[in-house]
Protein backbone atom coordinates (compact mmCIF):
# COMPACT_ATOMS: atom_id res chain seq x y z
CA UNK A 1 0.00 0.00 0.00
CA UNK A 2 1.05 3.14 -0.87
CA UNK A 3 0.80 4.78 2.87
CA UNK A 4 -1.43 8.21 3.30
CA UNK A 5 1.47 9.74 5.72
CA UNK A 6 4.57 8.11 7.03
CA UNK A 7 7.07 10.57 9.47
CA UNK A 8 10.48 11.28 8.45
CA UNK A 9 12.54 10.36 11.32
CA UNK A 10 16.02 8.64 11.15
CA UNK A 11 19.56 8.07 12.99
CA UNK A 12 19.79 11.85 13.85
CA UNK A 13 16.52 11.35 15.69
CA UNK A 14 17.67 8.27 17.13
CA UNK A 15 21.18 9.62 18.64
CA UNK A 16 18.79 12.70 20.02
CA UNK A 17 16.59 10.68 22.09
CA UNK A 18 19.56 8.19 22.94
CA UNK A 19 21.59 10.82 24.20
CA UNK A 20 18.81 12.45 26.53
CA UNK A 21 18.34 8.83 28.02
CA UNK A 22 22.23 8.15 28.70
CA UNK A 23 21.78 11.84 30.00
CA UNK A 24 19.50 10.23 32.79
CA UNK A 25 17.36 13.26 32.24
CA UNK A 26 14.24 11.94 30.75
CA UNK A 27 11.40 14.07 32.68
CA UNK A 28 10.72 17.45 31.25
CA UNK A 29 14.20 19.43 31.92
CA UNK A 30 16.54 21.44 29.36
CA UNK A 31 15.74 20.22 26.06
CA UNK A 32 12.18 20.73 26.43
CA UNK A 33 13.90 24.40 27.54
CA UNK A 34 15.58 24.61 24.21
CA UNK A 35 12.80 23.26 22.33
CA UNK A 36 10.23 25.43 23.74
CA UNK A 37 12.56 28.55 22.81
CA UNK A 38 13.60 27.19 19.28
CA UNK A 39 9.73 26.21 18.51
CA UNK A 40 8.79 29.54 19.32
CA UNK A 41 11.53 31.83 17.24
CA UNK A 42 10.40 29.66 14.45
CA UNK A 43 6.98 30.64 14.40
CA UNK A 44 7.49 34.14 15.70
CA UNK A 45 6.43 33.93 19.45
CA UNK A 46 8.01 34.86 22.56
CA UNK A 47 7.27 31.99 24.32
CA UNK A 48 6.62 28.64 23.89
CA UNK A 49 4.97 26.24 26.74
CA UNK A 50 5.44 22.42 25.53
CA UNK A 51 2.74 20.48 26.83
CA UNK A 52 1.92 16.62 26.09
CA UNK A 53 -0.50 17.38 23.06
CA UNK A 54 -2.61 19.87 20.95
CA UNK A 55 -5.64 18.77 23.04
CA UNK A 56 -4.09 20.06 26.24
CA UNK A 57 -2.68 23.26 24.60
CA UNK A 58 -5.93 24.28 23.70
CA UNK A 59 -7.49 22.98 26.82
CA UNK A 60 -4.84 25.11 28.67
CA UNK A 61 -5.12 28.47 26.42
CA UNK A 62 -9.16 28.56 27.93
CA UNK A 63 -8.00 27.87 31.25
CA UNK A 64 -5.51 31.14 31.01
CA UNK A 65 -8.34 32.82 29.44
CA UNK A 66 -10.80 32.15 31.98
CA UNK A 67 -13.43 30.61 29.91
CA UNK A 68 -16.09 28.82 31.93
CA UNK A 69 -19.52 27.23 32.46
CA UNK A 70 -22.00 29.58 31.06
CA UNK A 71 -19.47 31.14 28.31
CA UNK A 72 -20.15 30.29 24.31
CA UNK A 73 -16.90 29.52 21.82
CA UNK A 74 -17.09 29.47 18.62
CA UNK A 75 -15.68 26.60 16.64
CA UNK A 76 -15.57 24.64 13.38
CA UNK A 77 -17.75 21.58 13.36
CA UNK A 78 -14.81 20.44 10.36
CA UNK A 79 -12.20 19.93 12.47
CA UNK A 80 -10.90 16.94 14.46
CA UNK A 81 -12.91 16.54 17.33
CA UNK A 82 -10.53 17.79 19.89
CA UNK A 83 -10.96 21.31 19.06
CA UNK A 84 -14.91 21.38 20.17
CA UNK A 85 -13.89 18.75 22.90
CA UNK A 86 -11.52 21.14 24.88
CA UNK A 87 -14.51 23.56 25.54
CA UNK A 88 -16.40 21.23 26.83
CA UNK A 89 -13.15 20.24 29.12
CA UNK A 90 -13.79 23.66 30.61
CA UNK A 91 -17.28 23.42 30.93
CA UNK A 92 -18.18 25.93 28.25
CA UNK A 93 -20.69 25.66 25.15
CA UNK A 94 -18.92 24.69 21.79
CA UNK A 95 -21.24 27.03 19.57
CA UNK A 96 -20.02 25.11 15.30
CA UNK A 97 -19.78 27.72 12.62
CA UNK A 98 -19.32 26.94 8.93
CA UNK A 99 -16.16 27.13 7.04
CA UNK A 100 -15.16 28.71 3.58
CA UNK A 101 -15.60 26.21 1.09
CA UNK A 102 -12.04 26.63 -0.55
CA UNK A 103 -9.91 26.48 2.23
CA UNK A 104 -12.02 25.02 5.10
CA UNK A 105 -11.49 27.83 7.09
CA UNK A 106 -13.45 29.99 9.59
CA UNK A 107 -14.40 33.03 7.95
CA UNK A 108 -15.37 36.48 9.77
CA UNK A 109 -18.79 35.77 8.27
CA UNK A 110 -19.42 32.39 9.87
CA UNK A 111 -18.25 33.52 13.18
CA UNK A 112 -20.11 36.68 13.32
CA UNK A 113 -23.45 34.58 12.28
CA UNK A 114 -23.17 32.20 15.14
CA UNK A 115 -21.86 34.78 18.20
CA UNK A 116 -23.88 36.24 20.64
CA UNK A 117 -23.78 37.94 23.76
CA UNK A 118 -22.12 34.84 25.75
CA UNK A 119 -19.68 34.34 23.36
CA UNK A 120 -16.07 34.69 25.50
CA UNK A 121 -13.69 33.67 22.49
CA UNK A 122 -13.32 31.71 19.09
CA UNK A 123 -10.91 28.83 18.07
CA UNK A 124 -9.99 29.24 14.45
CA UNK A 125 -8.23 26.26 13.08
CA UNK A 126 -5.31 26.75 10.28
CA UNK A 127 -7.06 23.38 8.52
CA UNK A 128 -4.99 20.70 7.31
CA UNK A 129 -2.03 23.61 6.91
CA UNK A 130 -3.89 26.10 5.34
CA UNK A 131 -4.17 29.19 7.33
CA UNK A 132 -7.36 30.97 8.22
CA UNK A 133 -6.90 34.86 7.26
CA UNK A 134 -5.38 35.90 10.17
CA UNK A 135 -5.27 39.48 9.53
CA UNK A 136 -9.25 39.73 9.35
CA UNK A 137 -10.29 37.34 11.90
CA UNK A 138 -8.21 39.14 14.55
CA UNK A 139 -9.06 42.45 13.58
CA UNK A 140 -12.71 40.93 14.09
CA UNK A 141 -12.43 39.36 16.90
CA UNK A 142 -10.67 42.61 18.66
CA UNK A 143 -13.84 44.27 17.47
CA UNK A 144 -15.87 42.08 19.05
CA UNK A 145 -13.93 41.56 22.56
CA UNK A 146 -13.81 38.17 22.69
CA UNK A 147 -10.37 36.04 22.36
CA UNK A 148 -9.06 34.62 19.70
CA UNK A 149 -6.94 30.79 20.17
CA UNK A 150 -5.70 29.61 17.12
CA UNK A 151 -5.65 25.86 16.50
CA UNK A 152 -2.16 25.58 14.32
CA UNK A 153 -2.08 21.68 15.05
CA UNK A 154 -1.51 21.42 11.58
CA UNK A 155 0.05 24.48 10.70
CA UNK A 156 4.13 23.91 11.22
CA UNK A 157 5.70 25.76 8.11
CA UNK A 158 2.32 27.51 7.24
CA UNK A 159 2.63 31.14 6.38
CA UNK A 160 0.24 34.08 6.27
CA UNK A 161 0.48 37.48 5.19
CA UNK A 162 4.29 36.33 4.43
CA UNK A 163 5.15 35.35 7.96
CA UNK A 164 4.80 32.16 9.96
CA UNK A 165 1.31 30.79 10.86
CA UNK A 166 1.20 31.65 14.90
CA UNK A 167 3.15 34.81 14.42
CA UNK A 168 0.70 37.51 16.50
CA UNK A 169 -1.42 35.33 18.08
CA UNK A 170 -2.80 35.78 21.53
CA UNK A 171 -2.55 31.83 22.10
CA UNK A 172 -1.44 29.54 19.42
CA UNK A 173 -2.04 25.74 20.05
CA UNK A 174 0.48 23.34 18.19
CA UNK A 175 0.45 19.61 17.51
CA UNK A 176 3.61 16.93 16.83
CA UNK A 177 1.21 13.94 16.39
CA UNK A 178 2.89 11.59 14.03
CA UNK A 179 0.55 12.92 11.59
CA UNK A 180 2.38 16.49 11.13
CA UNK A 181 4.73 17.60 9.54
CA UNK A 182 7.04 17.09 12.39
CA UNK A 183 6.85 14.85 15.34
CA UNK A 184 8.12 14.03 18.51
CA UNK A 185 5.60 11.13 19.11
CA UNK A 186 2.88 12.74 20.94
CA UNK A 187 3.19 16.45 21.96
CA UNK A 188 2.11 19.82 21.95
CA UNK A 189 3.12 23.35 22.37
CA UNK A 190 1.38 27.00 23.01
CA UNK A 191 2.74 29.76 21.85
CA UNK A 192 2.23 33.58 22.90
CA UNK A 193 3.63 36.88 23.13
CA UNK A 194 2.11 37.60 27.09
CA UNK A 195 5.01 36.67 29.63
CA UNK A 196 2.77 36.40 32.59
CA UNK A 197 0.31 34.41 30.90
CA UNK A 198 3.38 32.01 29.93
CA UNK A 199 4.50 31.87 33.69
CA UNK A 200 0.88 30.54 34.44
CA UNK A 201 0.95 28.38 31.32
CA UNK A 202 4.12 26.44 32.86
CA UNK A 203 2.55 26.08 36.41
CA UNK A 204 -0.92 24.44 34.84
CA UNK A 205 1.20 21.94 32.91
CA UNK A 206 2.67 20.74 35.75
CA UNK A 207 0.24 20.48 39.10
CA UNK A 208 0.57 23.84 39.65
CA UNK A 209 3.32 24.27 41.42
CA UNK A 210 5.43 27.45 41.55
CA UNK A 211 8.60 26.17 40.95
CA UNK A 212 9.20 23.23 37.55
CA UNK A 213 10.58 19.96 39.00
CA UNK A 214 13.60 20.40 36.79
CA UNK A 215 14.61 24.27 38.67
CA UNK A 216 14.36 21.76 42.42
CA UNK A 217 16.56 19.08 41.00
CA UNK A 218 18.76 22.10 40.06
CA UNK A 219 19.53 23.81 42.72
CA UNK A 220 21.82 23.43 45.13
CA UNK A 221 19.70 23.93 48.26
CA UNK A 222 16.61 22.33 49.46
CA UNK A 223 13.45 23.85 47.43
CA UNK A 224 10.05 23.67 49.64
CA UNK A 225 7.86 23.70 46.70
CA UNK A 226 4.01 25.52 46.76
CA UNK A 227 1.09 24.49 44.94
CA UNK A 228 -0.58 27.69 43.82
CA UNK A 229 -3.61 25.96 41.91
CA UNK A 230 -5.62 22.55 40.68
CA UNK A 231 -3.90 21.98 37.66
CA UNK A 232 -2.29 19.31 35.53
CA UNK A 233 -0.13 16.54 34.38
CA UNK A 234 0.64 18.05 30.86
CA UNK A 235 3.97 18.13 30.45
CA UNK A 236 6.57 17.11 27.75
CA UNK A 237 9.57 14.64 28.37
CA UNK A 238 12.93 15.67 27.32
CA UNK A 239 13.35 12.20 24.98
CA UNK A 240 10.15 13.66 23.01
CA UNK A 241 12.09 17.32 23.07
CA UNK A 242 15.07 15.93 21.59
CA UNK A 243 13.55 14.41 19.18
CA UNK A 244 11.10 17.59 18.04
CA UNK A 245 14.74 19.24 18.19
CA UNK A 246 15.90 17.19 15.07
CA UNK A 247 12.65 17.59 13.47
CA UNK A 248 12.40 21.07 13.80
CA UNK A 249 15.90 21.28 11.53
CA UNK A 250 13.96 19.54 9.15
CA UNK A 251 10.98 21.90 8.87
CA UNK A 252 12.07 24.14 5.75
CA UNK A 253 12.71 21.39 4.34
CA UNK A 254 9.99 19.34 4.20
CA UNK A 255 7.45 22.44 3.51
CA UNK A 256 9.39 22.72 0.30
CA UNK A 257 8.89 19.14 -0.46
CA UNK A 258 5.34 18.92 0.37
CA UNK A 259 4.81 21.96 -2.30
CA UNK A 260 6.39 20.42 -4.65
CA UNK A 261 4.59 17.51 -4.53
CA UNK A 262 1.18 19.71 -3.96
CA UNK A 263 1.90 21.18 -7.16
CA UNK A 264 2.34 18.38 -9.42
CA UNK A 265 -0.87 16.84 -8.01
CA UNK A 266 -2.62 19.54 -8.57
CA UNK A 267 -0.92 19.39 -12.10
CA UNK A 268 -1.64 16.06 -12.65
CA UNK A 269 -5.55 16.23 -11.54
CA UNK A 270 -6.28 20.02 -13.84
CA UNK A 271 -7.96 18.24 -16.50
CA UNK A 272 -10.09 15.80 -14.58
CA UNK A 273 -13.59 17.40 -14.39
CA UNK A 274 -15.14 17.31 -10.88
CA UNK A 275 -12.10 17.48 -8.89
CA UNK A 276 -10.70 20.06 -6.95
CA UNK A 277 -7.80 20.12 -5.10
CA UNK A 278 -6.64 22.14 -2.25
CA UNK A 279 -4.58 25.65 -3.23
CA UNK A 280 -2.94 28.15 -1.43
CA UNK A 281 -5.08 31.28 -0.04
CA UNK A 282 -4.55 34.23 -1.70
CA UNK A 283 -2.77 35.59 1.69
CA UNK A 284 -0.98 32.55 2.75
CA UNK A 285 0.49 29.33 1.73
CA UNK A 286 -0.46 26.09 2.73
CA UNK A 287 2.13 23.29 4.18
CA UNK A 288 0.00 20.94 2.51
CA UNK A 289 0.20 18.78 5.80
CA UNK A 290 -2.86 17.60 4.27
CA UNK A 291 -3.23 17.27 0.34
CA UNK A 292 -7.12 16.91 0.32
CA UNK A 293 -9.71 16.91 -3.24
CA UNK A 294 -13.47 18.08 -3.16
CA UNK A 295 -15.08 15.71 -5.65
CA UNK A 296 -17.83 17.68 -7.71
CA UNK A 297 -20.93 15.96 -8.97
CA UNK A 298 -19.49 16.20 -12.36
CA UNK A 299 -16.80 13.43 -11.13
CA UNK A 300 -19.59 11.44 -11.55
CA UNK A 301 -18.00 8.76 -8.73
CA UNK A 302 -19.01 8.57 -4.64
CA UNK A 303 -16.33 9.88 -2.65
CA UNK A 304 -16.24 6.29 -0.44
CA UNK A 305 -16.73 4.20 -3.86
CA UNK A 306 -13.33 5.92 -4.68
CA UNK A 307 -11.82 5.15 -1.20
CA UNK A 308 -12.35 1.84 -1.83
CA UNK A 309 -11.31 1.57 -5.51
CA UNK A 310 -7.91 3.81 -4.10
CA UNK A 311 -7.77 0.82 -1.47
CA UNK A 312 -8.19 -2.07 -4.20
CA UNK A 313 -5.42 -1.06 -6.10
CA UNK A 314 -2.66 -0.33 -3.23
CA UNK A 315 -3.63 3.29 -1.84
CA UNK A 316 -4.51 4.61 1.32
CA UNK A 317 -6.20 7.62 0.97
CA UNK A 318 -8.55 9.12 3.54
CA UNK A 319 -11.78 10.67 4.29
CA UNK A 320 -11.33 14.52 4.67
CA UNK A 321 -11.66 16.47 7.50
CA UNK A 322 -14.63 15.51 9.94
CA UNK A 323 -17.50 17.03 11.14
CA UNK A 324 -17.76 16.81 15.04
CA UNK A 325 -21.89 18.00 15.06
CA UNK A 326 -22.30 14.49 12.90
CA UNK A 327 -20.79 12.34 15.76
CA UNK A 328 -22.21 10.63 18.32
CA UNK A 329 -20.51 12.48 20.71
CA UNK A 330 -22.27 15.53 19.76
CA UNK A 331 -25.56 13.87 18.92
CA UNK A 332 -28.67 16.74 19.79
CA UNK A 333 -26.31 19.73 19.93
CA UNK A 334 -28.45 22.84 18.86
CA UNK A 335 -26.79 23.84 15.62
CA UNK A 336 -27.43 26.43 13.39
CA UNK A 337 -26.95 24.95 9.46
CA UNK A 338 -23.59 23.90 8.60
CA UNK A 339 -24.13 23.26 4.81
CA UNK A 340 -20.49 23.99 3.56
CA UNK A 341 -18.91 21.51 6.43
CA UNK A 342 -21.13 18.57 5.55
CA UNK A 343 -20.31 18.88 1.94
CA UNK A 344 -16.63 19.08 2.61
CA UNK A 345 -16.61 16.21 4.90
CA UNK A 346 -19.10 14.09 2.48
CA UNK A 347 -17.26 14.91 -0.66
CA UNK A 348 -13.78 15.13 -0.10
CA UNK A 349 -10.79 12.99 0.32
CA UNK A 350 -7.30 13.00 1.51
CA UNK A 351 -4.59 12.00 -1.14
CA UNK A 352 -0.78 10.23 0.27
CA UNK A 353 1.13 13.02 0.50
CA UNK A 354 5.00 12.46 2.52
CA UNK A 355 8.59 12.44 1.94
CA UNK A 356 8.54 9.15 0.60
CA UNK A 357 5.82 9.81 -1.81
CA UNK A 358 7.65 8.96 -5.57
CA UNK A 359 6.43 10.44 -8.73
CA UNK A 360 5.49 6.64 -10.06
CA UNK A 361 3.42 6.62 -6.65
CA UNK A 362 1.33 10.15 -7.71
CA UNK A 363 1.22 8.65 -11.23
CA UNK A 364 -0.36 5.72 -9.86
CA UNK A 365 -2.44 7.76 -7.85
CA UNK A 366 -3.72 10.27 -10.20
CA UNK A 367 -4.61 7.04 -13.10
CA UNK A 368 -7.01 5.59 -10.22
CA UNK A 369 -8.81 8.78 -10.00
CA UNK A 370 -8.77 9.49 -13.97
CA UNK A 371 -10.33 5.95 -14.61
CA UNK A 372 -12.87 6.28 -12.23
CA UNK A 373 -14.09 9.86 -13.69
CA UNK A 374 -17.53 9.96 -15.62
CA UNK A 375 -16.47 9.45 -19.43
Amino acid sequence: MIPVMIPQLGEEEAQAAAEAVRSGWVAQGPRVARFEQEFATTVGASHGVAVSSCTTALHLALVVLDIKPGDEVVVPSLSFIATANAVRYVGATPVFADVDLATGNLTVETVDAVRTARTRAVIAVHQGGVPFDTAALRKAADGWGVALVEDAACAAGATAYGQPAGTGAALAAWSFHPRKLITTGEGGMVTLDDADRAVRLRRLREHGMNVSAADRHASAQPVLEAYLETAYNYRMTDIQAAVGLVQLGRLPGLVADRRAKAARYQELLADIDGLVPVRDPAYGQTNYQSFWVLINPSYGTSRDDVLAELARRGVSARRGIMAAHLEPAYEGVEHAPLPVTERITRDSLILPLHHALTTDDQDHIVGVLRDLARP
